[in-house]
């Protein structure tokens, strides 16, 4: 990629969201962990071809959550609107591209926030993810996706801290050390995430790293099918075992509070036109809230 390739450029068949092309390769260290696999996921809150691995990263922690621990690092996409290529160089010319990507991942992306009120870097919200993961890293993990249905579906300016205030309240974080954190350290963490992914030659996302005890690693780039990860930690631990988890809605939904269509096909092994419309009859029944978009549902656990 040139300098100058707009960073909000995805290529759904390559399943990547681009940076500029000033990434140094580099050796990501043997990783410390208490699980033999070590995953580190290179991502940012309003990249399209992450939110399209949602389900397959939901399924690998279900099956796969007693070999792995995955490392959450934020990778700066949108720093400004300093770009000017591939047909988009103001924030309007993202809605349709967003519209294009929502069709090919079959996950529901309205671009439409971009006409209304779009934003002007991915930083903010970056850099609230370090503030959410400075007090729990499951609550930062439930607070980046409730930031990215905020984006993708309810064409909510993720950049705005009022926005992002509300995210921490939902998922429970003390709004108040969230705000010192944000206004304070985090900004150190996010800048040592830009640093690392430089390093490590990473430029785009999602990037994820399997690496074993040794040091050895395997690397998927791009948003891939399941069986691509799945493949990534077998090379590097064959013992692995797979985990058996119950597929009944339920105990999904108390597992992923909310989850699309496609979530729910591949987490349940439905398939996706049996998957949406046994949604539909649960939330009918009133078991289920759904949320709509233009471009595709999202379910929820109704409190």
């Amino acid at each position: 990629m040139e300098n100058n390739t707009n960073p909000l450029l995805c290529d759904p068949v390559e399943g990547i969201c681009g940076i500029s092309d000033n990434a140094t390769s580099g050796k990501i260290a043997t990783q410390t962990t208490e699980k033999p696999i070590k995953v580190i996921y290179f991502t940012d809150p309003i990249c399209s071809s992450c939110w399209g691995i949602e389900p397959q990263l939901r399924k690998l922690k279900l099956e796969y959550g007693n070999t792995i621990e995955i490392e959450y690092r934020m990778g700066g996409l949108l720093p400004d609107w300093s770009y000017n290529s591939g047909g988009i160089s103001k924030p309007s010319d993202v809605a349709h591209h967003w519209d294009e990507v929502s069709v090919y991942y079959d996950m529901p992306i309205d671009g439409d926030v971009w006409l209304e009120d779009p934003l002007q870097s991915s930083y903010p919200p970056s850099i609230a993810f370090k503030a959410a993961e400075m007090q729990s890293k499951e609550k930062a993990i439930q607070f980046l996706r409730e930031i990215r249905e905020m984006v993708f579906l309810q064409k909510k300016n993720i950049a705005k801290w009022e926005n992002l205030e509300m995210a921490a309240k939902k998922v429970g974080l003390d709004v108040q050390q969230f705000t010192t954190d944000f206004n304070g350290k985090a900004k150190v963490l996010f800048e040592e995430d830009l640093h690392f992914a430089k390093q490590n030659g990473v430029r785009g996302f999602p990037t994820i790293f399997f690496i074993d005890a040794t040091g050895q690693k395997e690397m998927v780039y791009g948003s891939k099918p399941y069986a691509l990860y799945e493949s990534a930690i077998l090379k590097l631990h064959s013992k692995a075992i797979k985990s058996e988890y119950h597929k009944n809605w339920e105990v999904l939904f108390s597992k992923y509070p909310s989850l699309t269509a496609k979530e729910f096909s591949e987490l349940s092994g439905t398939p996706r036109a049996e998957s949406e419309k046994h949604l539909n009859e649960l939330a009918a029944k009133g078991k289920l809230g759904k949320l709509t978009t233009k471009n595709g549902s999202l379910w929820t656990v109704k409190n």
